[in-house]
């Protein structure tokens, strides 16, 4: 089934990633990412409760 990602292409991935960028440059990039998806659903979710407030 193609566009479906399965373990080996994850790990695959995840250790392309690491021999890339290696393990201290990894850990930051994994916590920025993990701070801007945070970031970004608390923003659509402050979007959808502005909408609901407007008449």
């Amino acid at each position: 089934m193609p566009g479906k990602l399965g373990l080996p292409e994850i790990l695959l991935i995840l250790a392309v990633a690491l021999l890339l960028f290696g393990p201290s440059k990894l850990g930051a990039l994994g916590k920025g990412l993990g701070e801007g998806i945070k970031n970004f659903k608390s923003a659509i979710k402050e979007g959808e409760e502005g909408d609901e407030k407007k008449p």
